[in-house]
């Protein structure tokens, strides 16, 4: 501020700027107080109150009491302040006008073009550009603690230094809030800060804290009286935006959000209204391009004044929920980065929604704030941050709509489909079979609705390893979806993924692959080529490939999958841990190690972070890893790997399941490769009875088992023992991958060897 009072303008006109209550009057007048002392305006220091006062009597009663002018008696009060600026002493001097709502009610009574003359304003205004300003704004944390410090002592702050904290947020660290509430404090010596807190929650503005300035404050209004005289200049549509404003949260305001809730509202008047009355007034900031935000102290007092306007206020909250569903519904269920990147903005807005105003909301449109912000965090693998809101919806929706209505059931399925991918299965279960109920009592046996839940359901049983329970599900949400959407929609596409990686689980690779083929041809049309549904599929078709070992098919499409993830989910997502470690395992297939181990590692990392230590994902990552280890002859590596990706299976799926007797399959691998095979055995059995019980007895993965037994039985010299297990599982093989697939190849050899 001193640097630009000393500029050698004709005339330096200097303003502090910002809200009520900001401490501009408390700031030029330690400023004044500071260069007093210093002696840098030996010319005088001149204080005009400018609201309410007469300038020029204020101007003549200074140069005849303080500079002992006598004045001519001929003269009018406008000759007599001119003859004064004549002649003021010499050397610099500071004129502080305080308080100006505009340049035209001082013009008169500034002082001539003169470089030592220096005028320092303080306005709630912003007065153009012919005028230096500095905008003053709210104190930093640590600075708003000190204050509270100085006013209240150390000794009552940090025996409670988190009330303290909390009462500086409270009021926004606004210089005069925290002088009045420090000050209240210092009378009220048996109040510990928790009570004020509480009795500011229960008063809010209209606390005794806030509302009666102290004995030697430089400020003459409480908080609300400081604000209402800029609230009294506002117009009408300002007042009117003001309180629209004041539904939002103390945060980041996209205008374009403001625009979508008064869209009924011509564009360049809401501007003008915004520029020429609230941020003119420092009501207002903005802080980034076409973003604005309120201090919460300004947003409180935007709340007292629309719940002043009840009929107004009514039509208001009605703008800003249709609004806030408008942008909850532009996050989809699979929202890529841009998309979340766009929507960020809106997500504490769309909170304060359902903090605040969820009972202006129509019951209709009851489950959109929930559902964007959840998918919002879903869609980033944050399904933490996402589970409470699917939560909070069941609840609102059952407490407001009665336990049985169609968004119910949708509330259930979503919390269903989120336990789902956090790998808790029995609570999806009873959620996704209870909305499918729900569904088909409320909407009959055919609705979109009812397919999506079966698809749903029948996914869970995938999951789970049910595949006799999935199949008759997933047909019938299939055949219902053509029926009711026609033959190309990505509903039906869907379908027809998810069953083709029932048959792929099965071992049904005839089956799987055209259906495969035909879901991304029907993505690729009708979403796009980039399109996370289209990476899902190309994923999908890849593994196909892989498991018939056509690894020069799949590398491609793994290779694709990956890249289109990272472009549209970013570098981490739990999608893309998917996509890292597919590919590590083809590369682990093909023997290229070093390449392999390094992506495996980095799935299971991101794996990790995203969905905790313990989840199906993370023991398939750390079964892959200790795959690695294996067969580079990194035994002890490799065996508490194996372990804990058996114990996680088995807590996660069950004890029967086929992830379960895959490891419980590669463990006995590796105590065979030890020598260790009287406990390898037992596992190679258990392994190959749950997979025939599991996949029926003519799945490649039996196959696998018979051929594995049949090899520790050839080291042990069971040979008669061995003999038919690995003819059982070529003729497996032969039939199901074909004379010439690498395992088919596998399997011939040791049978030819055996014999």
């Amino acid at each position: 501020m001193h640097q630009l009072l000393q500029k050698n303008n004709p005339i330096a006109l200097t303003a502090l700027a910002g809200m009520g209550g900001i401490g501009k009057t408390e700031l030029a007048l330690q400023y004044a107080i500071s260069q007093l002392d210093l002696g840098h305006y030996p010319g005088g220091l001149c204080w005009l109150r400018v609201k309410g006062q007469e300038l020029s009597a204020q101007i003549i009663e200074f140069a005849r009491t303080k500079l002992a002018l006598a004045l001519p008696d001929r003269f009018d009060e406008d000759q007599q302040v001119s003859y004064i600026w004549g002649h003021w002493p010499t050397g610099k001097v500071l004129i502080i006008f305080d308080d100006v709502m505009d340049l035209e009610t001082i013009q008169p009574y500034l002082p001539p073009s003169d470089p030592r003359y220096k005028v320092l304003i303080t306005t709630r205004q912003d007065l153009g550009l012919s005028v230096h300003s500095l905008s003053i704004t709210e104190l930093s944390d640590t600075s708003a603690l000190s204050l509270l410090r100085t006013l209240v002592g150390d000794e009552r702050i940090d025996p409670q230094l988190d009330d303290a904290q909390a009462l500086c947020r409270w009021v926004g660290n606004l210089p005069l809030g925290l002088e009045l509430v420090g000050r209240y404090l210092a009378r009220k010596t048996d109040w510990s800060l928790q009570k004020l807190i509480e009795r500011l929650e229960s008063k809010r503005l209209e606390a005794k804290a806030l509302t009666t300035p102290a004995s030697g404050m430089t400020a003459q209004f409480g908080v609300a009286a400081a604000l209402e005289l800029s609230w009294v200049e506002l117009s009408e549509a300002e007042q009117e935006l003001a309180c629209f404003l004041g539904m939002f949260a103390v945060a980041p305001i996209p205008w374009t959000l403001v625009e979508s809730c008064l869209s009924e509202q011509d564009p360049d008047d809401l501007e003008d209204t915004r520029d020429e009355g609230l941020i003119a007034r420092n009501l207002l900031k903005r802080v980034d391009q076409g973003t604005y935000q309120l201090h919460q102290i300004v947003q409180e007092y935007f709340r007292i004044q629309l719940n002043q306007r009840p009929d107004q206020g009514e039509s208001l909250q009605a703008n800003y929920c249709r609004g806030m569903v408008v942008a909850a519904q532009e996050i989809d269920d699979s929202p890529t980065i841009d998309v979340i990147t766009q929507m960020s903005a809106s997500i504490p807005h769309l909170e304060e929604l359902i903090n605040q105003w969820i009972d202006s909301l129509n019951d209709d449109d009851l489950i959109w704030p929930y559902v964007g912000i959840s998918r919002f965090y879903e869609g980033q693998g944050n399904y933490g941050l996402s589970l409470p809101w699917r939560q909070k919806c069941l609840e609102q929706t059952r407490q407001r709509l009665g336990s049985e209505h169609p968004n119910v059931a949708t509330s259930l399925n979503n919390l269903a489909g989120l336990y789902n991918k956090q790998g808790r299965y029995s609570e999806a279960g009873l959620l996704f079979v209870q909305a499918l109920e729900m569904s088909q009592k409320l909407l009959g046996s055919e609705h979109p609705n009812v397919a999506s839940s079966l698809n749903n359901l029948a996914g869970l049983y995938d999951n789970q390893g049910r595949y006799s329970e999935a199949e008759p599900l997933y047909v019938q949400a299939l055949e219902m979806s053509q029926k009711l959407l026609g033959s190309e929609h990505p509903d039906i596409a869907t379908c027809l993924n998810n069953l083709a990686f029932l048959y792929d689980n099965q071992g049904r690779y005839s089956e799987a692959e055209p259906l495969y083929v035909q879901a991304l041809e029907m993505r690729r049309k009708l979403l796009g080529s980039e399109h996370l549904d289209v990476a899902t599929s190309l994923n999908n078709l890849a593994g196909l490939y892989n498991k018939q070992g056509r690894y020069s098919e799949a590398e491609p499409l793994y290779v694709q999958a990956l890249e289109m993830r990272q472009k549209l989910l970013g570098s981490e997502h739990p999608d893309v841990a998917r996509s890292l470690n597919n590919l590590a395992g083809l590369y682990n297939k093909q023997g290229r190690y070093s390449e392999a181990g390094l992506l495996f590692v980095q799935a299971l990392k991101m794996r990790q972070k995203f969905l905790g230590r313990e989840h199906p994902d993370v023991a398939q990552s750390l079964n892959n890893l200790a795959g690695l280890y294996n067969k580079q002859g990194r035994y002890s590596e490799a065996e508490p790997l194996y372990v804990q990706a058996l114990e996680m299976r088995q807590k996660f799926l069950g004890r029967e399941h086929p992830d379960v007797a895959q490891s419980l399959s590669n463990l006995a691998g590796l105590y065979n490769k030890q020598g260790r095979y009287s406990e390898a055995e037992p596992l190679y059995v258990q392994a190959l009875k749950m997979r025939q019980k599991l996949l029926g007895r003519e799945h490649p993965d039996v196959a696998l088992s018979l051929n594995n037994l049949a090899l520790l039985y050839k080291k042990q010299g069971r040979y008669e023992e061995a003999i038919p297990y690995l003819r059982q599982a070529l003729r497996i093989v032969e039939v199901v991958l074909g004379p010439e697939h690498s395992s088919t190849l596998v399997v011939r050899k040791n049978l030819e060897s055996l014999l």
